[in-house]
């Protein structure tokens, strides 16, 4: 990531490129939404800190296993749950990769699998049910950009949802793959047989990342409550709907509700409460450094104009049936090689909005093109924010996380561009 920025600093500055690398790095952490970004992160892995101190997280996956009996039900299991955590893509990953990694390890899961499973229940989830952090963004710049009238941006974004295809593919591709019916593929193959075989559900060089993830332990004076997890993802994803769907503000409360109650009620003494809160901050310094460098990283693409000059490059071939998986192809290329997911949306929106005016096209169908092509940089990018969340929770590296899962995501995204073709012109 780091040398990729360098080169694009070189193109812009030349021999100032350090210079240039100063000013960036200080605009990327000066960004309002990257500081959204290492606050939501870092105070979630405070909040997965406490549940772990508590116990609440081992209490859930033993509640749980009463009901999940073979490795298929572990994953439709955690296939389910992440569907339950549709508010945020950085909830689902984060909550439902730390919930579900002893119980998937109890039926040699390999990690990697688990991640694959976590991760399309990330970003799709997030966007096929419009009541998220991601509905609520969208919709913004759907006003914005004059797509919508004042107040009806969610209405033309639920619209919408039957055209985003790669999401409606990558979530319900999972079942297929848990119950066997699309086999194991390529890496994710071997990455079974060493779980399988060996007992080795973390793979190799993950060590570093499941160290971070056990420097929390449950204390064993203290009874372990499903409740005490159960009842705070409940009002986490409650007061994130409530307060306008602001996830940040949604952690800010089921967080400090969960200090003073445990405070409170004696279950750990308050130095141990902050202790652990500053922990399972610090869990998550190696995922955001991952994350900073890649914000870094689109930063440069955005001022060497990446999306801008390929779409330039399309436009005088394209047609109104050819616009919506034009768009797919080229924005989700984007979005994968600079991770940049929300971004390459604010970008291309004024030009995508521009083009369908102008061809004719459905517009509806274009936006729903133009979501999935986020969606698949989302959920394939080897560093975006979702895979680097995952891979985290899960106890994998971005890197093995983003290669056993890429074929599954090749499938969905062969799946929507057939899907896009069939729609225009039927």
């Amino acid at each position: 990531l780091i040398v990729g920025s360098v080169v694009g600093l070189i193109m812009i500055h030349g021999g100032g490129f350090v210079s240039g690398f100063a000013e960036t790095s200080i605009r990327v952490m000066t960004d309002e939404s990257v500081a959204w970004v290492i606050l939501v992160c870092g105070f979630m892995g405070s909040l997965i800190g406490i549940l772990i101190r508590t116990g609440s997280t081992h209490s859930f996956t033993t509640t749980m296993s009463r009901y999940v009996r073979s490795e298929k039900s572990a994953l439709m299991a955690t296939w389910v749950l992440g569907i339950f955590m549709f508010v945020d893509d950085y909830l689902n990953s984060l909550a439902v990769g730390s919930a579900m990694r002893n119980l998937t390890d109890k039926y040699k899961i390999s990690r990697e699998k688990l991640a694959y499973v976590v991760d399309s229940t990330a970003a799709p989830i997030s966007v096929i049910i419009p009541f998220s952090t991601w509905g609520v963004f969208f919709a913004g710049l759907i006003v914005a950009n004059g797509i919508a009238p004042e107040g009806q941006g969610l209405e033309t974004y639920i619209s919408a949802i039957p055209y985003m295809l790669y999401a409606w593919a990558a979530v319900l591709l999972v079942p297929a793959v848990a119950t066997g019916l699309i086999p194991n593929i390529g890496l994710m193959k071997a990455s079974e047989l060493r779980a399988k075989t060996q007992g080795l559900m973390v793979p190799p060089d993950a060590a570093s990342i499941e160290a971070a993830n056990q420097s929390i332990q449950p204390r064993e004076d203290i009874k372990p409550r499903v409740l005490m997890f159960v009842v705070p993802m409940v009002v986490l994803v409650a007061a994130t709907l409530y307060f306008d769907k602001d996830f940040l503000v949604g952690i800010y409360i089921t967080l400090g509700a969960s200090a003073i109650y445990i405070i409170g009620s004696r279950m750990m003494s308050m130095n141990d409460t902050f202790n652990t809160i500053i922990d399972g901050f610090k869990m998550m310094v190696e995922p955001l450094s991952v994350l900073v460098a890649a914000f870094i990283l689109a930063d440069v693409n955005d001022v060497l104009g990446v999306a801008p000059y390929i779409v330039s490059l399309m436009e005088p071939i394209l047609t109104p049936e050819l616009l919506p998986v034009a768009i797919f192809v080229s924005m989700a290329l984007v979005s994968f090689m600079t991770g940049s997911n929300w971004g390459v949306f604010v970008i291309i929106l004024p030009i995508v909005t521009a083009l369908s005016n102008n061809l004719g096209a459905d517009i509806t169908l274009v936006l729903g093109a133009t979501l999935s092509a986020s969606t698949f940089g989302s959920h394939a990018c080897f560093y975006s924010d979702a895979t680097v969340l995952t891979a985290q929770a899960s106890g994998c590296t971005p890197m093995q996380h983003a290669l056993t899962q890429f074929p599954y995501a090749l499938i969905a995204a062969a799946i929507s561009i057939v899907g896009f073709l069939m729609l225009a012109y039927v």
